[in-house]
């Protein structure tokens, strides 16, 4: 699997599973994905997009938000609760956008596995039928989601490898 490639696949008639590995160790990914300090700096979505609230009660109940503004004002906002987090290994939490572009709410895994110092992300969303994952698969979510972790990938290089502790200031 290519470090620069996301894989988009349904392991389920109800899910949709996007893998890419990471040149960065596990527990620096995990952070990147629960820190808002380390949100803001890769977690925009497609060219034109910004995170303009990045809110994080990363404990199992706590809940999130995230709001999403284009350069023309639109907005995008959503958020959830956690019910699982095994830290660096893996978070489950839910998933409900204020305007909702499909039905009912998502459960989203995240899971993470290490080798050789590369990790590999696993993010799992698990809709409420197939005909709602068949509707998202037509929109251009992946697309977000690989300018979003090819910015990722970017911010982890420049952290050079740096393991939780003191990442906020570099």
């Amino acid at each position: 699997m290519s470090t620069a490639t996301l894989q988009v696949s349904t392991p389920s008639g109800r899910e949709i599973a996007m893998t890419r590995v990471f040149d960065a160790p596990r527990p620096l990914v995990f952070d990147a994905l629960t820190r808002p300090e380390l949100l803001k700096r890769w977690f925009w979505g497609p060219p034109g997009w910004s995170l303009a609230v990045c809110e994080i009660d990363c404990k199992v109940g706590g809940a999130y938000r995230f709001v999403w503004r284009r350069e023309d004002g639109k907005e995008m906002g959503m958020g959830g609760v956690y019910r699982e987090i095994v830290p660096p290994e893996m978070f489950v939490a839910t998933e409900r956008f204020d305007d909702p572009w499909y039905p009912g709410e998502a459960v989203v895994t995240q899971a993470l596995v290490e080798q050789a110092g590369r990790t590999t992300l696993t993010l799992t969303v698990r809709y409420e039928s197939q005909a709602t994952r068949d509707a998202v698969l037509q929109t251009p979510m992946e697309q977000g989601v690989s300018a979003s972790y090819d910015r990722l990938a970017e911010m982890l290089a420049t952290l050079g490898g740096a393991r939780t502790a003191g990442v906020e200031g570099q």
